[in-house]
């Protein structure tokens, strides 16, 4: 907000000059009258002169500068004369020599309020020969001398400070398209860093001279620059000088500590953030920041809570720099303890593990280990008990999570801190497989460096020598071995030509089983584990193949498979298994089905089996919604079926629903959607099968399965499992009977605390907007409509799950689009 405008100097000035008396205010009146009337260039240049003469006189720029300024900025003259070198040179100095601050508030209110014309290139040009004159260093000295304009108002002070951190807003909102690259924050922000280095570094020489100096204008500079969202690019040119600079020189370590201490609060964040994210090592920042975080409660604030907690899009080098900032001294490690207290408490919040997003947890999860590893042994000790509790907590919390990478996160959590608590005997130990994401929380427990990263750089000398010594020595153990080899050759006689026995089998015991009983028989009391393993990878090819004795034995097969073990360690058992089972389901397809989800509400059944029942009806739908051939119309095989232990974030259900949503979404680079041809298939006839006998018992808590309680993990992949029905059911008869069913089961879960569980009411949604005719939509949702656009609304903007996120955004849009289509409203291109 500008509090002063060129406009309030110029109406000052103009007051000053009626009030200034004697020869020297006369004289200036007529060089001022000659420039504003006169044609002559005789005249215009000794006026010129006669004004540049008095640059250096404050009783001259003080009343009568901004004034002179705008007079020369409006002269008609000036394209008559602009090729005179002296008229152009004399030009010039007026601009480049006078007070600063006056000239750059005129040029960039002129070039506001200017519209099209060759005044407006010229201001530009002027101003661009301003900021290559190297008047911003200027500018930035004269307000950091004691007593440099100390008489400036408030509002006068605020409004330069204003136009130097917008100077590339201002001009580019008026020049548009003709805007100089001088102009373009890509290049001014750096220069304006430049500038303040170069006013810190005469700060310094002034210090060391003995004169005094204030460094309130420049921190408020800066503060304004990032609080308007240029940190990057004024520290990008800061940050790394600064440094090095303050790493040998204690004078720059105190300046620099006290250009912070001076910024504004309520730029205390962005300043902070940006030089966080442009420092490398927490020494840098212990240097440029000093103490700040203990005298400065704003800072406090952003660098123990927001960044750690409140914030999680920042790197992992950033955390470290921060933690590692309070670690270094006495005085900061009050303030580390006391993040690790916070950090404990959110950890072993069960109610922050279902409403952050994964990504956060993991942004967590890293500040704590970071935390811990920076502790002294007395510290653990001290602090014993808080990690203890957050330890216990956390982990089970997050063992009770559906989602596999918070489960994975809270073991290698756990286990990092109970080795740190060194409970013997007790230590935790989880089986996992390791990644990335695991590999780096267990590198941050290693011993941190607080030195800069560019302290470590490897020495290549000694590298080097080491690498030729290592070569050295390999080269003599070669030479010796050839030498140990040729005495051996020497003393062999075999001279024979191997056998090649690369094509060779072992010889099983147990035949194959030729028959679909033999397999079923095998699969029920064999107790050889040759013979189980080799009828079940056979069973897929006989069930397909042996039609009619498989519908003979399918529900008895059902039955041995749904409840075989593996309980010899049988190479892939699940994918063969599960293989056999999606084979018995498309052979004999009704029976089957109704064995499935009939068992799927059974008694007596674990997790993992109804989880297997509800992947092969998936896996089944799938292939029988495949069209029908002209030369087969029976079971077709599989191509590749997904095995079991991939399919838990059912990613390859929603790439069939997002090339769905893709065809419908309309694009003007792609032209006009392609609608979906039907063709038959076997699926559309038993859809119903599939469909409504798994809600037919979702609401009958049992002993052993409680779907809407404790076993969630169910609830979540059954939503994905309706909804992946409910997909591949489109243009069939029964599909508009299975969306209302669908969208009465999901209204009311969909305020459920677990993040897989609304991934799974959103995919269920998501399916039924593209399923069902637009009419029949909002026939069905009726009174609902306005309900469940601000319901999916509020998911879209709010819900800390991003896939969540994702998919209600893609329900508003097919939702709008069927609307659109059923009230006959034409798509506007946008």
């Amino acid at each position: 907000m500008r509090c002063c405008s060129s406009a309030a100097l110029i109406r000052y000035s103009k007051h000053q000059f009626r009030d200034v008396m004697g020869s020297a205010g006369t004289e200036v009146g007529s060089c001022l009258r000659t420039l504003s009337t006169s044609r002559d260039s005789a005249e215009i240049m000794h006026a010129l002169r006669t004004l540049t003469r008095n640059l250096e006189d404050g009783e001259f720029t003080r009343p009568h500068y901004t004034h002179a300024i705008q007079v020369l900025l409006s002269a008609h003259w000036f394209s008559r004369w602009c090729e005179d070198e002296e008229i152009k040179k004399l030009w010039d100095e007026m601009f480049l020599k006078g007070p600063p601050d006056q000239t750059l508030l005129l040029l960039l209110d002129t070039i506001s309020s200017t519209g099209e014309s060759a005044g407006l290139v010229r201001c530009a040009s002027v101003l661009e020969k301003f900021l290559s004159a190297g008047r911003l260093q200027v500018l930035l000295w004269s307000r950091c001398e004691v007593g440099g304009a100390c008489s400036d108002s408030p509002q006068l002070r605020e409004t330069v400070i204003g136009h130097l951190a917008a100077l590339p807003s201002i001009t580019c909102n008026h020049l548009h398209a003709n805007t100089p690259d001088a102009f373009l924050p890509q290049q001014y922000y750096p220069l304006l860093a430049a500038s303040i280095l170069d006013t810190l570094q005469k700060t310094c020489h002034a210090l060391r001279a003995g004169q005094d100096c204030s460094l309130g204008f420049v921190a408020q500079v800066l503060g304004k620059v990032c609080i308007q969202g240029y940190s990057s690019q004024i520290f990008e040119t800061l940050a790394p000088r600064l440094s090095s600079l303050t790493c040998v020189d204690p004078l720059w370590q105190r300046v620099t500590q006290r250009l912070l201490e001076k910024v504004p609060e309520r730029c205390t964040e962005c300043v902070i953030t940006g030089l966080m994210r442009s420092l490398s090592g927490a020494a840098a920042v212990s240097r440029l920041m000093g103490n700040l975080v203990v005298t400065n409660k704003k800072a406090q604030f952003v660098l123990t809570h927001k960044l750690l907690l409140q914030q999680y899009q920042h790197p992992t080098p950033l955390l470290k720099s921060v933690l590692g900032y309070l670690a270094l001294n006495l005085e900061r490690r009050t303030l580390l303890k006391q993040v690790l207290r916070s950090v404990c408490q959110v950890w072993c919040n069960s109610s922050a593990v279902k409403h952050t997003s994964v990504e956060q947890q993991l942004y967590v999860s890293k500040v704590l280990l970071l935390c811990v590893a920076l502790l002294h042994h007395s510290e653990i000790q001290e602090l014993r008990h808080e990690m203890l509790q957050c330890m216990l907590g956390g982990v089970q919390c997050r063992l009770d999570s559906n989602i596999e990478r918070i489960r994975r996160m809270g073991m290698v959590v756990g286990e990092c801190l109970s080795q740190k608590l060194d409970t013997p005997g007790s230590q935790l130990k989880f089986q996992y497989e390791p990644d990335e994401e695991i590999r780096e929380l267990k590198s941050l427990m290693e011993s941190p460096s607080v030195e800069d990263d560019e302290q470590h750089q490897p020495d290549t000398s000694t590298s080097l020598q080491a690498e030729s010594k290592a070569e050295g020595s390999a080269g003599q153990s070669a030479e010796s071995e050839a030498g140990r080899g040729s005495d051996s050759e020497l003393d062999s006689d075999d001279d024979l030509t191997p056998y090649d026995m690369s094509a060779d089998q072992e010889k099983k015991k147990s035949a194959p089983p030729h028959y679909v009983r033999d397999c079923l028989e095998a699969l029920m009391s064999s107790d050889d584990a040759e013979r189980v393993e080799l009828s079940l990878q056979v069973a897929e090819a006989l069930l397909r193949k042996n039609v009619k004795a498989t519908q003979e034995v399918s529900v008895q097969f059902s039955k041995v498979l749904l409840h075989l073990e593996d309980r010899y360690n049988t190479p892939h058992f699940h994918m063969l298994r599960q293989n056999a089972m999606v084979a018995l389901t498309v052979t004999d397809v009704k029976p089957v089905v109704d064995y499935w989800t009939t068992e799927f509400y059974s008694l007596n059944f674990n997790l993992r089996q109804r989880l297997d029942i509800l992947e092969v009806l998936a896996l089944s739908a799938q292939e029988l919604s495949e069209p029908i051939t002209n030369k087969h119309t029976g079971a077709q095989p599989i191509s590749a079926v997904t095995p079991q232990e991939q399919c838990d974030d059912i990613t390859h259900w929603r790439q069939i629903v997002e090339k769905r949503i893709q065809s419908k979404t309309r694009r003007i680079s792609k032209g006009g959607t392609q609608s979906v041809k039907a063709v038959p298939n076997r699926y559309a006839p038993v859809a119903g099968f599939f469909f409504f006998p798994l809600l037919r018992s979702y609401d009958r808590p049992q002993v052993t399965f409680d779907l809407l309680g404790s076993d969630h993990l169910v609830l979540g992949r059954l939503l994905h499992t309706l909804g992946l029905l409910m997909h591949l059911a489109i243009n069939a008869p029964v599909v508009s009977q299975m969306g209302r069913a669908l969208l009465d089961f999901v209204w009311t879960v969909r305020f459920h605390t677990d993040q897989m569980v609304r991934r799974g009411v959103m995919f269920a949604v998501c399916s039924v907007f593209l399923s069902m005719p637009a009419e029949n939509l909002l026939t069905e949702l009726g009174d609902d409509l306005m309900e469940t656009r601000a319901w999916l609304a509020d998911v879209a903007e709010n819900d800390c799950d991003a896939d969540c996120r994702s998919l209600a955004v893609q329900s508003l849009m097919l939702l709008d689009k069927n609307l659109k289509t059923q009230l006959k409203i034409p798509d506007m291109e946008t």
